[in-house]
């Protein structure tokens, strides 16, 4: 993707409605690179870099988990902090159903179904954070603070060493 050529996708026009600030960070994307390459593209640190995993409950209902890059979700400790009775990841193409992002591209801003969204509770203190900007190859820099404003997800603590 040309550095000067940023795609206008629902994430970054709902970013710019809502009056938030960002940076368009293109790289070069590689099938199942994940936020390892990211990282790597950006030179960033890859607990900055936040996924955007979609999941289901035990009833088939989606939500959105973000999570650092090098981190991955109990889905356990998820379960029962949300009071549901399990939580596990959706298959590609139902995560792409319910987003309307393709899986690689995903972003928690603009999605398709309105979904519940739960945000590790780390997450709020980084200085900035490298998220999906709704294109394979394309991060946004944003703060926390406008993450939170714009999504109002519920904290959980459910990182662990993946």
């Amino acid at each position: 993707m040309a550095k000067d050529k940023i795609p206008s996708t629902p994430a970054i026009r709902l970013l710019k409605q809502q009056k938030v600030p960002f940076t368009p960070k293109p790289y070069t994307y590689e099938e199942k690179g994940g936020t390892a390459v990211c990282a790597r593209e950006l030179q960033v640190d890859e607990y900055a870099v936040i996924k955007t995993l979609i999941m289901e409950d035990e009833s088939g209902t989606p939500l959105i988990v973000l999570m650092h890059g090098n981190k991955q979700v109990s889905t356990k400790q998820l379960a029962r902090q949300i009071g549901a009775k399990s939580v596990q990841p959706c298959p590609p193409k139902i995560a792409d159903r319910y987003s309307g992002y393709q899986v690689g591209g995903t972003s928690p801003f603009g999605t398709r179904r309105a979904m519940p969204v739960y945000v590790e509770e780390t997450i709020r203190g980084l200085p900035a954070i490298y998220i999906n900007g709704g294109k394979k190859g394309l991060l946004l820099e944003i703060s926390p603070g406008d993450l939170i404003r714009v999504l109002q997800p519920q904290e959980v603590n459910v990182a662990i060493n993946g």
